[in-house]
């Protein structure tokens, strides 16, 4: 029995070692940054927003107050900008029962945006990202319903912050990124 623990023992780490398994590193942004202002188009408050915000100052990033709140003496300063040009949501019936009534719907979440630097060019150029989810929707029986589309949503959205993010890092990571003149 001890002889067949050493072998699988080893064998377990070599595979583990080999998958190919690494943790993500924090989101890279250029260190010729400065501070960053995200705002959304769209609304005067956004969800996604907050959670871009989040992410960014976690990434080491500096933000810059939203406008309308820029101290006088700052005012002067130029800050890059990440603009949330457009979001969008829709639902899409994806099964009906034998009454022609939805069952089953696709939830979609769609951002428009874009990330310029201080001088006005672009750091990633506008893009578009587009998530889904499936639910299931009851006819007779819409107690849980709004519910569990609320819940996706709030998961969309924090998704949706996380590949945003992760298209700005893909970018800076890939040395697509001029240094600033």
């Amino acid at each position: 029995m001890i002889r067949f623990r050493l072998p699988l023992l080893v064998f377990a780490l070599v595979f583990l070692a080999g998958c190919g398994f690494h943790l993500r590193n924090k989101i890279a942004l250029p260190a010729d940054l400065g501070p960053v202002r995200v705002t959304s188009s769209s609304t005067s408050y956004s969800a996604l927003v907050t959670s871009l915000s989040r992410g960014l100052q976690a990434a080491g990033g500096t933000l810059a107050a939203p406008i309308g709140e820029e101290d006088t003496a700052a005012s002067g300063t130029q800050v890059a900008t990440l603009r949330v040009v457009s979001e969008r949501w829709g639902d899409l019936p994806i099964a009906v029962d034998q009454f022609g009534r939805s069952q089953e719907y696709t939830l979609r979440y769609a951002v428009v945006f874009v990330f310029k630097r201080a001088d006005g060019t672009d750091l990633v150029p506008q893009q578009v990202v587009e998530l889904s989810r499936d639910y299931v929707s009851q006819p007779d029986n819409a107690t849980g319903t709004t519910t569990e589309r609320e819940v996706l949503a709030d998961e969309l959205r924090r998704e949706m912050a996380a590949s945003i993010l992760r298209r700005v890092d893909g970018v800076v990571r890939s040395g697509q990124v001029n240094p600033a003149p």
